[in-house]
């Protein structure tokens, strides 16, 4: 006669306890992973918005004849100004935005000129606060698109009518820049 074993099947028990629990160890850590990448993209995207900031604001502060200041027409420009004798560039590329990988920006245009370029991500920010001064607009905005980079950085909250600045960076949009790399 054969007895039955009461511990027989515990074993196979614990080996799929330890594959669950692995498991779950995975997925948490795969998102820990995943937030911190994107924190990293957020970074990124906020130097590289500060450096097309100020290549916009030498560009616009590049006084021409007559004491005239003006935009730049497009992205290009800042990579080489043809309103001056010689080799003049304020941005060495266009940047790839690092939220959506592409060379491609939003750009915010007062009188058909660019004072300012964003993201073209509807990804919500995980930052949402304690940002730089300059970046103090940013403050609860819902998406990336909405972290407009803009010269002067308080253009968009200006409420005297300065540079004609529209209220919000979907009214004064247009189309997607491809850019390029410089020559």
């Amino acid at each position: 006669m054969r007895r039955c074993n009461p511990h027989r099947g515990f074993a196979y028990l614990w080996v799929l306890l330890v594959v669950a629990f692995m498991g779950i160890g995975l997925a948490a850590a795969s998102e820990v992973y995943s937030t911190a990448a994107q924190r990293d993209k957020e970074r990124e995207l906020l130097g590289i918005g500060q450096q097309f900031r100020r290549a916009i604001g030498r560009y616009y502060e590049t006084q021409l004849t007559a004491g005239r200041r003006e935009y730049p027409a497009e992205l290009d420009d800042l990579l080489r100004d043809k309103r001056s004798p010689g080799l003049r560039r304020y941005l060495r590329q266009v940047f790839v935005d690092p939220m959506t990988g592409k060379p491609e920006w939003g750009l915010m245009r007062v009188g058909g000129r660019i004072v300012g370029v964003y993201s073209l991500s509807g990804r919500q920010p995980i930052k949402q606060d304690h940002f730089e001064a300059d970046d103090m607009a940013f403050r609860g905005k819902q998406k990336y698109s909405d972290w407009v980079f803009t010269y002067p950085a308080d253009l968009l909250l200006r409420g005297d009518g300065a540079a004609g600045a529209p209220a919000s960076a979907a009214s004064a949009a247009s189309a997607p820049f491809l850019g390029a790399s410089a020559p």
